[in-house]
């Protein structure tokens, strides 16, 4: 059923005309996604569809029924008001609704019969039903928590900053349910965990939503729907970001050939998304079937959990060993040892030791306000740490941050690009026409006189990153990069980055980026807590998702009674309080092991990739070492899983 519809709708601002004959419709149950171009009326047709700004010409028909509310960029709250109040100021009807209910309830009990009674009764039963407004502090709740609102919930909500204000609003949006949810750009402000919450959250209570966001990952996670503003239209693409590409790519090979690059983007695009997403969805759903398995043998068993944990945490820290070896060999950029810093009392880093190399391409990734911006200004040299050195080898940088300090207002883009005259710019070795150069990053040419100044912040970002690429430098330190990107300039970063020759060190919410771009993480865990991985950074999450669940279950085992057999016949307490000489001797030897006959797999796969190799020395007779080298690892993996889980359990005594 369509609870919105837009019909023939054009509109114009100044002179420039963003929508000439749009229809669209938004049906109950529908979850919408905008995408398009920065200044191609994304926003503007979502105002149009919320009233909130009129068409030069069309139609625009709502059910009058529904509600239509939608996420303020800027959102306003009254005086005086905390950060709980702000959002329980939100839920009045709800709340009131519940009261009535109750109401309703007691009276009924003394006088069921009562028509008038039973048909409000329902109608208020269905109401709180549609809002699941049920069980509404426990809500409220969850949502300070996951939006980390709990350490300002009586702070007042006018002094909080302009993205901690948007994280209240959203969350009083998603508590209250309209009928439709408009949102634009939610995921900013949010870190990948919050984000993570919204998904569940949308998809849980099954809201009626159109939302513009660049976040691709979030997009195929929500959208059962993507529309696509282009040339003052709209294109409707069933199905989430992934489908989306196959769709649109077919489309543009049927149009003409000044599509060439797009479709070019696109299929690199589908490509990866086909190689990398799926393969994670495979190992992900197997990871699922064990956990949920583990739940029943749990109760009877609670050490199968530690188990699984020792091994996920195992399975999440892994990396290809014989790579890094390799790397080892390559330039070293940084050398980070025994590195702390704290400010405020807080601490950021303690004591985090790596290497970065010549051709790293790292992703610092974790919670808001962990310290992650704050690593790049160590690396920099723009702060010092408490304790620790960062030796640093002679090369150059290049520094992208929020604020895009490398840019100068009064200049225009020809003069930011040509600061000594002329119209070429050197892009990582190569020669280019400045116009055809900016062209790749979407200006047209009657862009090239107009001052930077001038520009959205869009637009500014899109100039800093193209600046960045015509420094002749060995490493580019970027701080959230896609910010106020659209896709497709998202898009053309990456291939840039990816065709760096140097180091890149970068941090990012964007999963769908980091998981493109990044070989490594850099985890800040929070609480001075900083970990590396090597897992792409959705499997990461994926991971750390199992294996908070199984604490949580492990939680429930330790809070059930004592059963009966277990009172008649108490488990005797284990009389080893430490690792014996065999268990600690192979705590220390085994990993050593262990990585060597991961080196050895490696090099007998490579060997069978080869048919000189394989002649050479005999099918056969490779194939079964590879059968015995295989056998004697998985024995020493399950070995070293079984000392590490007795150590982690005679720890904890």
């Amino acid at each position: 059923m369509a609870l919105v519809g837009l019909f023939n709708i054009s509109k114009n601002y100044d002179v420039k005309q963003l929508l000439k004959g749009v229809d669209f419709q938004l049906n109950e149950g529908e979850r919408v996604a905008i995408v398009g171009q920065n200044g191609c009326g994304k926003s503007t047709l979502m105002k149009i569809l919320a009233g909130s700004v009129e068409a030069d010409e069309g139609k625009r028909v709502a059910d009058r029924s529904i509600i239509i509310d939608s996420l303020d960029q800027n959102p306003r709250f009254k005086e005086g008001l905390n950060v709980r109040d702000a959002i329980e100021n939100e839920l009045t009807e709800l709340k009131e609704a519940k009261e009535r209910y109750e109401e309703l309830t007691l009276l009924l009990s003394e006088d069921f019969e009562n028509k008038k009674l039973l048909e409000e009764h329902a109608k208020i039963t269905n109401y709180l039903d549609h809002h699941n407004a049920w069980n509404l502090d426990d809500k409220v709740e969850r949502v300070l928590q996951e939006f980390k609102l709990k350490e300002y919930e009586y702070r007042d909500v006018n002094l909080l900053s302009g993205g901690e204000q948007r994280r209240v609003a959203l969350a009083s949006l998603i508590l209250k349910k309209p009928d439709v949810l408009l949102l634009d750009e939610p995921t900013n402000h949010l870190d990948v965990y919050m984000v993570e919450f919204l998904e569940e959250i949308l998809l849980k209570e099954k809201f009626t939503l159109l939302l513009i966001s660049h976040d691709r990952h979030f997009i195929n996670s929500i959208a059962t729907r993507i529309v696509e503003v282009e040339n003052m239209n709209i294109v409707s693409y069933d199905g989430g970001y992934d489908n989306y590409l196959v769709l649109k790519e077919e489309r543009m090979k049927s149009l003409a050939k000044s599509y060439d690059t797009l479709v070019r983007f696109l299929k690199k695009e589908e490509e990866w998304l086909r190689r990398g997403v799926k393969a994670r969805l495979t190992r992900n759903q197997g990871r699922k079937a064990r956990v949920f398995e583990l739940r029943e043998k749990a109760k009877k068993d609670p050490t199968l959990i530690r188990k699984m944990k020792i091994e996920l945490e195992r399975e999440k820290k892994s990396f290809n060993r014989g790579e890094e070896k390799g790397k080892n060999r390559k330039k070293m950029l940084f050398d980070i040892e025994d590195l702390h810093f704290s400010i405020g009392g807080k601490d950021l880093i303690q004591g985090f030791t790596t290497r970065i190399l010549q051709r790293d391409r790292i992703a610092i990734v974790g919670h808001n306000g962990s310290g992650k911006s704050t690593l790049l200004k160590l690396l920099l040299g723009r702060l010092k740490p408490n304790r620790g050195v960062i030796e640093r080898g002679d090369f150059k940088i290049g520094y992208f941050d929020q604020h895009r300090e490398m840019l100068d207002d009064n200049k225009n883009i020809l003069d930011t690009f040509c600061p000594d005259g002329g119209d070429i710019v050197d892009v990582m070795g190569k020669n280019m026409h400045v116009f055809a150069y900016m062209k790749s990053f979407l200006f047209p040419e009657e862009y090239m006189m107009k001052k930077v100044g001038m520009l959205s912040g869009g637009e500014k970002n899109r100039v800093a990153l193209a600046l960045l690429f015509t420094k002749k430098v060995d490493c580019l330190i970027l701080d959230e990069p896609t910010n106020d990107l659209d896709i497709q300039t998202i898009n053309i970063l990456e291939e840039k980055l990816l065709n760096f020759p140097g180091a890149l060190i970068f941090v990012s919410h964007d999963r769908y980026f980091v998981d493109k771009i990044a070989t490594k993480l850099i985890v800040f865990k929070g609480n001075g807590v900083v970990e590396e991985s090597f897992q792409e950074y959705s499997e990461y999450l994926e991971i750390e998702k199992n294996i908070n669940e199984l604490y949580e279950i492990e939680k429930e085992v330790k809070q059930k009674p004592v059963g009966v057999d277990q009172r008649v016949n108490p488990p005797k307490p284990k009389k080893q309080t430490k690792l014996s000489y065999k268990d600690q001797r192979d705590l220390e030897r085994l990993p050593d092991l262990i990585e060597k006959l991961e080196a050895k797999i490696d090099e007998i796969n490579a060997c069978l990739a080869n048919p000189t190799c394989y002649e050479e020395k005999g099918l056969v007779k490779v194939a079964d070492e590879l059968k015995r080298v295989e056998e004697e690892y998985e024995k020493m993996s399950e070995r070293y899983l079984e000392v590490l889980e007795l150590e982690e359990e005679l720890s904890s005594y």
